[in-house]
């Protein structure tokens, strides 16, 4: 009966594709198989020292780093990525979480981490949002790649101005100083996956590290959707 009226419904109110709008197939979830198959791909993972991973270089002692996904104007990755910050796609974010997943499944380098960490949101703007995409990428991420979750502890205690509309050298300063730790205790000798959805300069993610720097044993790997490189 469920499966019929579902048949129904998508019928009279078909869904669309997220990232291009066409009408979904049956079968399909948010995207089509179209977008799927052009989602542009870094195959990062497949290298020992990729580009992320030099980013960050001098700035975190990362273990680790990836991004599956190569954000460029225009691409698909774009319009997935304002689907889920701007479009309250939650459902979506969990999609694309399960996929980075995956990526992480793939690769030896990651089987160490004990925990993933969402780069956090102001509590105004995830009030505004309605959820944290980075928190519901860990999700879709753990569905695939099993660990805990840690939402709570890595906290931004003060807003800061949106980093996509900063230029380069305006990033770092604008999150200087907006993370910080609740329990450090908490985070002793654990290796921790810091998961974000977009990698540019790598200020945020470095400003959380500075917040995290001080506990004892700490160990990091980053983990991003995609990256602009």
């Amino acid at each position: 009966m469920w499966q019929a009226l579902d048949t129904i419904v998508q019928a009279l109110f078909p869904s669309s594709c997220a990232a291009c709008g066409e009408v979904l197939m049956r079968g399909e979830r948010q995207l089509c198989l179209h977008c799927i198959s052009n989602l542009s791909r870094t195959l990062f993972d497949s290298m020992d020292e990729n580009p992320v991973e030099r980013l960050l270089v001098g700035r975190i002692p990362v273990e680790h780093a990836i991004a599956p996904f190569l954000f460029s104007k225009g691409n698909t990755v774009q319009q997935i990525v304002h689907s889920m910050k701007f479009r309250g796609n939650d459902e979506l974010c969990l999609l694309m979480g399960r996929q980075l997943g995956l990526t992480l499944l793939r690769s030896t380098h990651f089987d160490g981490v004990d925990l993933l960490v969402p780069v956090p949101l102001h509590w105004w703007r995830r009030l505004c949002r309605g959820y944290n995409q980075s928190e519901s990428l860990c999700r879709g991420i753990a569905e695939v790649f099993p660990r805990p979750i840690s939402t709570h502890n890595l906290v931004r205690h003060h807003a800061t101005a949106q980093q996509s509309l900063q230029h380069a050298d305006a990033r770092s300063n604008n999150v200087e100083g907006a993370f910080s730790v609740r329990h450090p205790e908490r985070f002793e000798g654990k290796h921790l996956l810091l998961v974000d959805d977009v990698l540019t300069t790598g200020a945020t993610l470095t400003a959380c590290y500075n917040a995290l720097r001080p506990i004892d044993g700490l160990r990091i790997s980053v983990a991003t959707l995609c990256t602009v490189l």
